[in-house]
């Protein structure tokens, strides 16, 4: 049999995500990858894969697979009920998948992303060096749908280290590290004063592209547009509403709305576990 991966339920979206595309911003391509970069890469060392090998990124609903011959996979991220031909299955550890056998990834039951790493990585074509669905820009495979088939690399001959390991919780409150952005000035005293110390909370409307947030809106010290000037990860752009948006992976790499504050990329990942309704507070240091 081959060494493929048959989706049987796609969920509500399923990507394939590495490390990344750095070094194209200046043609307009965002970085994208694993949201959750800690628990991509703590699946692919517990299968002896390069920590940055491609994984399936779930959101809320998971995901169903079969592969075409035994493999060996990790489910890890936002914590969810795994089973194989309908069998309880371990969550973040490893779990061997017989050839034939479906493999059920179940909706979380904390958290937003869970992530599918599998011994040999998925091995889809990588397009400007990364394997990674780009949402905004549509570089990298399509999410996937029911029925696509995804090739599986060759697993690694290094040992595997142990078969369990600690996993980080998705946050009960999302506390964001900030430093001062580029258009600080363009936001009156007490509007700094409010993002460093007013209770807002994570969006529904928050994707791959940008965490949106809920609470006081920022109120600016300039009128006016801004041509548009480069963007980075972590950005914290404020729209016309005064509400600040936190850019995540998929973002932009240019933009016309004032930058207030830029987040810490090492906090990023709870913010990618962070669901509906969260409380966030932006602290700066």
């Amino acid at each position: 049999m081959s060494a493929e991966l048959t989706v049987v339920r796609a969920g509500a979206l399923t990507t394939v995500q590495d490390g990344g595309r750095r070094g194209h911003a200046h043609l307009g391509v965002p970085r994208s990858g694993a949201l959750d970069a800690p628990a991509m890469r703590l699946g692919n060392r517990l299968l002896g894969n390069d920590p940055e090998a491609a994984v399936l990124e779930t959101t809320l609903t998971g995901c169903a697979l079969r592969p075409g011959r035994a493999v060996t996979v990790v489910v890890g991220g936002a914590p969810c009920p795994v089973r194989v031909d309908g069998r309880p299955a371990a969550w973040g550890s490893a779990v061997r998948v017989p050839a034939g056998a479906v493999l059920d990834v179940g909706t979380v039951t904390a958290g937003v992303r869970s992530y599918v790493a599998v011994a040999g990585g998925v091995a889809v074509d990588p397009v400007l060096g990364s394997r990674s669905t780009d949402l905004l820009s549509g570089l990298g495979p399509a999410p996937l749908r029911d029925g696509d088939v995804l090739p599986v690399g060759v697993p690694a001959r290094r040992p595997a280290p142990p078969v369990a390991a600690p996993w980080l919780g998705p946050p009960a409150e999302l506390i964001l590290p900030v430093r001062p952005g580029p258009r600080a000035d363009w936001f009156t005293p007490a509007a700094l004063r409010t993002l460093a110390s007013a209770a807002y909370r994570v969006s529904p409307h928050s994707n791959r592209i940008g965490l949106r947030t809920e609470g006081p809106p920022l109120e600016r010290a300039r009128t006016g547009e801004l041509p548009s000037e480069g963007m980075v990860l972590g950005a914290v752009q404020v729209p016309p509403d005064g509400r600040p948006v936190v850019f995540l992976h998929d973002h932009p790499t240019t933009g016309g709305y004032p930058v207030v504050a830029v987040v810490s990329e090492a906090a990023l990942a709870a913010a990618a576990q962070a669901v509906t309704g969260t409380p966030l507070r932006f602290r700066f240091g």
